[in-house]
């Protein structure tokens, strides 16, 4: 037996500082589809321009226009993206923490899809 030994507490690992739980968790991922392009952020003037630019890239490409803003926080963790905004061509992030030109979105979108 040891005395004055310092107790050890259990951690908690956590995606938000321990607010999330297993079921918001598992709606985060299963909200994570694998088509489409998604603008991460929290609609900022910054995540708005990266929307744009990216609009104005599709429609050069002659591709399909939707794009999904998604603003929480539990969904964009769920990416593993920690600095936003964030750029999601078919479920892979191809750019996080700044804003793209529609020249730079042009040709990362044309890595993934082509």
């Amino acid at each position: 037996m040891r005395l004055f030994s310092k107790t050890q507490k259990e951690k908690k690992t956590s995606c938000c500082c321990g607010n999330c739980t297993a079921e918001t968790m598992a709606r985060a991922e299963a909200g994570k589809d694998c088509s489409g392009v998604k603008v991460l952020g929290f609609g900022c003037a910054k995540c708005n321009a990266l929307e744009q630019a990216v609009r104005e890239a599709l429609a050069e490409l002659d591709m399909e226009t939707k794009i999904d803003h998604v603003t929480d926080f539990t969904q964009i963790a769920a990416y593993g993206v920690i600095t936003t905004p964030a750029l999601v061509v078919d479920g892979k992030v191809v750019s996080y923490g700044k804003v793209l030109k529609k020249e730079e979105a042009k040709v990362l979108i044309q890595k993934v899809r082509c």
